[in-house]
């Protein structure tokens, strides 16, 4: 059996600048953010399946990429950002300011200190590797690409790496980079951390 490729790529820079965003925050794309996305993918049409968080910063380039490419497109509510919760539209600094102690302890331990209302992140690497198993199920050999966020792409990377939650704030994902990760019928092959796809 052919081998399964999953790229995921980060959405691009979005208009507002710097803040926390969960699935309460969605911010389009700024102009600068769609440049960003068009070059990372560049006049490829190489996979077989598009997903999508359901969110605008991503839906609105996969359906724009999907029908230039004539590829099917799927949304998956499950693909969003983890939930910030109160800190949701705020920036770093203020909440860093507003909330010294909270934020010092999120830092040091972003597993047991979550902002208040916010995702626990045993529950959103649940939901969002849940998306990642049934997609690799449902399209074996394929080539499948997932634009999504940051902190779903370090999911999925921690669960396929094995790495403790308390470890992805270490992967630094930047806007529009693209990680792949290559299975074959023994399970998991390779991990490229915010790749440059080669030419198709």
């Amino acid at each position: 059996m052919a081998e399964t490729i999953v790229d995921l790529m980060r959405h691009g820079e979005l208009v507002g600048g710097q803040r926390y965003r969960g699935w309460g925050i969605d911010d389009p794309l700024s102009p600068r953010g769609w440049e960003q996305m068009r070059q990372a993918i560049g006049d490829r049409c190489c996979w077989d399946q598009i997903l999508s968080s359901p969110l605008q910063r991503c839906r609105s380039f996969a359906t724009a990429l999907a029908g230039r490419c004539g590829l099917p497109l799927a949304i998956d509510p499950d693909l969003r950002e983890i939930g910030m919760g109160s800190w949701e539209g705020r920036s770093y600094q203020l909440v860093q300011a507003q909330e010294p102690e909270r934020f010092a302890a999120f830092r040091r331990d972003p597993v047991g200190v979550r902002p208040p209302g916010g995702e626990p992140l045993d529950r959103f690497q649940q939901r969002v590797v849940g998306v990642y198993e049934r997609q690799i199920h449902l399209y074996p050999g394929q080539r499948l690409l997932v634009i999504c966020h940051a902190g779903v792409i370090r999911a999925i990377l921690g669960y396929v790496l094995a790495c403790p939650a308390d470890r992805w704030y270490r992967l630094q994902v930047g806007h529009a980079a693209i990680s792949q990760i290559r299975l074959d019928h023994v399970g998991l092959r390779s991990v490229a951390v915010q790749s440059v796809l080669p030419a198709a």
